[in-house]
């Protein structure tokens, strides 16, 4: 559903004492407009510089404030919990409701509204309920279906126990709008080269040219943290590189624009097995980056698919990859934690939070705390025991993974080969 003229459907808050009003300043042909409508404005024309000006008190929560977006999440939030919905306490725009037994539940991104549940006539009461609320001024549009287009993704349920998260339309649009220009049969079988990682090379890029490197890394970064989790590592390292990007730098973006163009229809597919088990995969590259300081990847599925990615530069340099294991796990913890209360939240009691890695001297680092530290992990922070503690906890347990099952290998360098193309299957999951 998509709620029209929100935020004019919300009032400003009465002031309280030595609160200011919020006043708005109409200039140019607003002004003539403002008295078309009605001629007593005359009475409140003032002139700067020559230029008539009407200034005007705020009474709703006009687009442009500041105040607007909390404003119109209050009142949404009050109307839906006044509706009998619950919030989630650990996302503050996914809220349910038990209808029939069942759980109605909508999750928002300002005016956009997502909702589910096993029944249509569910559906159908609660979209009445909206536009009784708020299709005063304009009716609430909605579609229904097992296909929707929502926040510029593509979600589409019509496979029992999957989704698929497509954003081809916004993938065509980035090739056509990019500079360099590839034919049909162009392949790039990789994202990055080997030297993602290495300081590019060559002359600092010209303004122009500086702008446009800025411009389509950010856009990669929004189709990676959606539909394409396979570039989420290129585009991490060249989200550093934004405020000075040089030639190299240049290459290695059209290198993955190449690769984005050649699967282009690639999309992410996620399913679960279970929705009581979270599995998380962390893994570690050590002292990879030029100032030796190595890089964290983490994965998280529920069955098929990668539901989240994490790709992270160490922010301190350690002495062995038993340590940068360690660090990248505490990293990770804070997604981990918050999976599991989030889902909890939700009506699934967690059964098992499994973490896994491939370096057992890390998970007895992690399992027993300081007891297994040697000479060498004397030196170690004590708050990395954080995870030795939600271990006893039963928060969640360490399992080992062999290295060449570690999906989240994928997300600490650029792979290349046919462990690229293995890693790659399993994160985005089922293609068409």
């Amino acid at each position: 559903m998509d709620i029209p003229n929100a935020f004019i459907q919300t009032l400003m808050p009465d002031l309280g004492d030595g609160e200011d009003r919020v006043i708005m300043k109409v200039t140019g042909l607003m002004v003539q407009y403002m008295i078309d409508l009605d001629p007593t404005y005359r009475d409140y024309v003032v002139y700067e510089n020559g230029k008539r000006v009407i200034y005007v008190v705020i009474l709703c929560a006009i687009y442009g404030m500041l105040q607007a977006l909390l404003l119109w999440y209050r009142n949404l939030r009050a109307s839906l919990e006044e509706y009998g919905f619950v919030f989630n306490r650990y996302d503050p725009c996914i809220a349910n409701r038990m209808v029939n037994g069942k759980q109605l539940t909508i999750r928002f991104h300002v005016d956009d509204v997502l909702a589910s549940h096993m029944e249509q006539q569910v559906l159908e009461d609660f979209f009445t309920w909206v536009n009784e609320k708020y299709g005063g001024l304009k009716e609430v549009t909605c579609t229904r279906g097992k296909v929707h287009t929502y926040l510029g993704m593509t979600l589409d349920f019509s496979k029992k126990g999957k989704m698929k998260i497509r954003m081809d339309d916004y993938v065509d649009r980035m090739l056509s709008e990019f500079p360099v220009k590839f034919k049909d049969n162009e392949v790039q079988e990789t994202p990055a080269g080997n030297n993602l990682l290495e300081k590019g090379k060559g002359a600092p890029l010209e303004k122009e040219r500086h702008e446009v490197f800025h411009s389509f890394v950010a856009k990669s970064l929004f189709l990676s943290k959606r539909a394409r989790l396979d570039i989420s590592p290129t585009v991490s390292i060249l989200a550093s590189r934004v405020q000075s990007p040089n030639l190299g730098d240049w290459h290695k973006l059209v290198r993955l624009m190449r690769y984005i163009h050649s699967t282009k229809g690639w999309h992410l597919t996620l399913s679960a097995d279970d929705l009581r088990v979270i599995k998380w995969y962390v893994d570690a590259s050590f002292a990879v980056h030029p100032d030796f300081k190595s890089h964290t990847g983490a994965v998280m599925t529920m069955g098929t698919g990668a539901v989240q990615a994490i790709i992270r530069k160490q922010k301190l340099n350690c002495d062995s990859s038993t340590h940068a294991e360690l660090i990248g796990v505490h990293d990770a913890m804070s997604n981990i934690l918050w999976t599991h209360l989030f889902m909890e939240e939700q009506g699934y009691p967690i059964e098992k939070n499994i973490l896994y890695q491939d370096n057992k001297s890390s998970i007895l680092l992690e399992t027993n705390g300081r007891s297994s530290a040697g000479k060498r992990s004397r030196a170690l922070n004590i708050w990395y025991f954080f995870v030795t503690d939600q271990v006893e906890l039963g928060n969640i347990t360490i399992e080992h993974m062999p290295t060449d099952e570690m999906w989240a290998d994928y997300m600490t360098k650029p792979l290349q080969g046919e462990k690229f193309r293995k890693f790659r299957a399993v994160i985005q999951g089922d293609q068409d």
